[in-house]
Parts: structure tokens; sequence; C-alpha cells
């Protein structure tokens, strides 16, 4: 998601089950050092010492620093090589591993689970950090993988450019909250100062500078205090079982003697029990194709993403945007116009009267102009990049109702291309889960597209995955999740579901029409 809200809730005063602070012993990992949860989020691979067994009567796990190091089981001696390509434990030959997507045959591991299994989680977004969280809860260890090289988040994401310093959200600006498990989660966060409401003026903006204001009774609108990505980075605090490795592009899945093995371009990145997909896009395609898991690469690939244009500028004296009760707005839903679908100061989002230094704006544009827009994110063009700048900042005159050539000219600018935005279908359940291969998938597609969605996937995924574990594997029919649910299309804002402001919309719309009849 981008922008992520949820269904109405006016208060955070539900009763419901907080999130209890761990207490953290000396952290000591088999294969990383976990420093999430120091001042520096950056970390390193590296060796130390095994981490104490969480649970003192189950029996001790070997030491998992190498693939030759595992046990053998069901004969094996080695991982497989050209040289030694055997039937593997989960009775499947190596080849058709290699076989791509749909035509794969189905890894199902026999080999017994440890007493503490551990597992791998690809992608460090909303829903693989509450996984993590979640499964830290239930006593279940486990390694997230993010290519974030600020930090984690996904599209929880906030540039900061020195020396200045500018300070933008450039995907996710607000959440709301409606389930009460994500209401436990919101509170805790807000007080710890992580989060607050955001009190500034956003409603609608149609072009030509007519604003109007979001109604009173619209439910809160929180935002991270310092930015979603330290949000993001802080949510694993207070846990005592996650590793975070970052940035890491697993870019291959390997199932063998009920191990799967995870590298990244041909370095090896650790050895998990089960693994957890939580990103999407075409990487995870491509992850899944070689996997071993139809099923679930059948499910991701029935995923519809769009794409969406993110324009960051930095002006040096505020512009001239419509007002509401004498006060200017600070982000609005635009209506009306082709390239921009989304506006928001962000300084004043996050600094309020504070901010008396630049102006920090967000610009989203439109599906439709991204798709017609579309290049590789990797290498966009400097042609495309020039034309979609200049496309979108006359899309913000429009919007204000400027003169051509009158917007004031940004100081400093920066364009990014969220290729796999948002979800455009769902299957609406909260996760996947294939238990023969030892697999799940999470995220915010699986509900809808907000915030929200992605925590509650995460933790249904964690809790999912732990009773599986419980139940030491067997009986693997009946954790099956997910595998042939049908999607339906998903409708929301291009940068998000907002339920609770559209049933407002639809309400006074309502109204309007009664009164006029």
């Amino acid at each position: 998601m981008l922008c992520s809200s949820s269904s109405s809730s006016s208060t955070l005063h539900l009763n419901s089950l907080f999130l209890k602070p761990l207490n953290t012993p000396k952290l000591t990992s088999p294969t990383f050092v976990p420093t999430l949860r120091r001042t520096n989020p950056t970390l390193t691979c590296t060796t130390s010492q095994p981490k104490p067994n969480p649970n003192p009567n189950s029996k001790p796990r070997p030491k998992p620093a190498s693939p030759g190091n595992r046990p053998a089981m069901d004969g094996q001696t080695k991982k497989p090589t050209s040289r030694n390509r055997r039937k593997s434990s989960y009775g499947t030959s190596r080849r058709s591993i290699l076989k791509k997507s749909f035509t794969q045959e189905q890894v199902i591991f026999t080999a017994p689970l440890p007493d503490d299994p551990v597992v791998g989680i690809i992608g460090g977004g909303m829903a693989g950090l509450i996984c993590a969280l979640n499964l830290d809860k239930r006593g279940v260890r486990s390694t997230v993988f993010d290519t974030g090289i600020h930090g984690l988040g996904g599209r929880m994401g906030t540039r900061i450019i020195d020396p200045q310093p500018l300070t933008f959200d450039h995907a996710a600006q607000f959440f709301t909250v409606s389930d009460p498990r994500f209401a436990a989660l919101v509170r805790g966060w807000s007080e710890k100062g992580l989060v607050r409401q955001w009190l500034g003026n956003v409603g609608e903006l149609e072009a030509g500078g007519h604003f109007v204001p979001l109604p009173s009774s619209s439910p809160p609108r929180y935002v991270a205090a310092n930015g979603m990505r330290l949000l993001a980075d802080s949510i694993l605090s207070q846990t005592r079982m996650v590793d975070v490795v970052r940035p890491c592009w697993i870019s291959k899945l390997e199932p063998y003697n009920g191990i799967w093995y995870l590298s990244e371009n041909g370095k090896p990145r650790g050895q998990f029990d089960a693994i957890v997909i939580a990103h999407n896009g075409k990487c995870a395609n491509r992850l899944l194709a070689l996997s071993g898991l139809p099923l679930i690469a059948r499910q991701m690939k029935r995923l519809d993403l769009s794409s969406i244009w993110a324009l960051l500028a930095a002006f040096e004296d505020p512009l001239p945007v419509p007002k509401s009760d004498g006060f200017p707005l600070e982000g609005a839903f635009v209506k009306g116009v082709d390239s921009i679908s989304w506006m928001a100061n962000n300084s004043k989002k996050l600094l309020g009267s504070s901010s008396d230094g630049p102006n920090c704006w967000t610009f989203f544009s439109t599906a439709d102009f991204g798709k017609r827009n579309k290049v590789p994110q990797e290498n966009i063009p400097n042609a495309t990049a020039e034309k979609v700048k200049a496309g979108m900042l006359e899309g913000v005159e429009v919007a204000l109702g400027l003169s051509k050539g009158s917007l004031p000219k940004p100081f400093y600018t920066r364009l990014q291309l969220w290729g796999a935005a948002l979800p455009t279908n769902t299957p609406g359940i909260p996760c996947i889960f294939d238990p023969q291969g030892r697999a799940g998938i999470c995220g915010d597609w699986l509900l809808g597209s907000s915030l929200e969605s992605a925590a509650l996937s995460g933790m249904a995924l964690a809790n999912h995955m732990a009773d599986y574990f419980q139940n030491s594997g067997i009986n693997t029919e009946e954790y099956a999740v997910g595998l042939h649910t049908e999607f339906q299309p998903l409708k929301g804002h291009d940068i998000g579901q907002f339920p609770g402001l559209e049933s407002e919309k639809k309400a006074k719309e309502a109204m309007e029409f009664q009164l006029t009849t």
C-alpha cells in the first residue's frame, strides 16, 4: 500500500491484548549479527556463537553453520551437485526443482521438524516484520531478509536527504485502525511516541483548486512520528529471537533433506525449516518459479499490481494551496487530474507548526499515468524521468488551479517508480500456507491494500505456522490454507484502500440526494 487505511474507527479504546515487552537477553546468532535493536540498523553477515535454545526441554539442534553440517537424511550424505543428482528427501528429482513455475513438481518434506524450528522470512515490510514479531511471541526463531539499503519497511519508506535534512514519506503516508489486534499494536506504538494522529487538513482536491476537507467523523489518521521507516526499524526492538539481514536480495530457494537453503547470487544465506514470502511482484514470481512450490507460485502469479510514480519535491517557500477554516491543506486525494492522485506536505505532517524550513511534498501519480509511463524501475531512462516529472508538476498546477508555468520551481526533486505498487485483486484471506513444502505467504494484498491488512496477514501466518510446528508438522492437509482460493477484484483509491473514508463520502452523497428529492 502507499497511503494506507482501513474501515472507520474513532478511537483506540479497544480492550485488546497488548503486545507486552519481552526481556532482552544478550543476543547471539548462529549465522548473523542481529543489530536491529542497536542504534545502527545496518546488519552484516558474520559468524558468532549459537543462541541458547529457547526451550530448555527440547532436543539440541544441530549447528547450522553450513550445508555440510546438517545431519544426513534418507541416505543423503551431502548437498547434491552436478555430479551427485540423486533423488532428494521430498520425493522428487533435483532436476524437477529447475522446472519453471506451474510445471515444477511439488516439494513434499518428510523429514521430521526439529523441536526448535527456524523460519526464513523474505521481505521486511509490515507483513514480514509483524510475522517475525508474532513468531517470536510464540517462541519461534526467525531471520528477516530485506533489500533495503537505508532501512527496513518496504513501502513504509522514508527518504532523508542531508544536510538540511529534507524528509519525505515516499510510500505509505498514513493509516487508520479498525481491527482490535492492530489497535493494540498502534496503541503500544503511540505510548512509545512512535506514532501520533495527523490532525492537519486532509481531504479531496478537485482540479481548479476546489478543496473539501474530510468530515470530522472520519476515522483518525495516524502517522509515524519521525517517518514510516523509523517505525519499521522499531517494530522488532522488543524481540529476542529475530535476526535481520540487509541489504540482501534472496535469489534462490533450494529445498533439500527437509531444509530450505537460501542464497543470494550463489552466496549461501542460511538454512531454514520453513520459509515465508513477504513480498510480491516479478521478483517474487521469479524466486518461486524454481522453488518446487507450484501451488504457492500459482497463487502469487494470479496477483495483479498497479504501478505508481512518486515525485519528491522540496520548495523554499509554501505552495499556494487552498485553505479550510484558515488552515492550508496538508494532504489531498486529487480528483480530475490525469497525472496526480495524491499530494502531501510531509514537512507539516511530520513537524507540524515547528516546521519553518523548506516544504517537502510527496506527489503520487494515478495508476493510469503509471501504467502508460512504466519502465524498468531499476533503470529509469533520463528521458522518461524528465517527461514524468514535468507531467506530474503540471498536474500539481492544474490541481491547485494555478496558471501554466506559475508553480514555484522545486530546488530538489527525486522520482521513484513503484512498479508493484498496489493490488487490484485479492483472495480475501489472511495468509497462504503450503504445509507439504513448509512455506507461507503474507502481505497486505491477501486482505486489501493497507498497513492494517499487512499487519493482520503477518499475525495470521505467524500463528498458523506456530500451531503447525506445535503439531510437529503432521496431518499436513489440515494446515493447508489458501492454495486454491479464487481472486476477486479489489477496489480503492489509486494509492490504497480507504473503506472508512469512502463510507463517509457515500453517506454524505446519500444525504445530499435526500435533501434534493
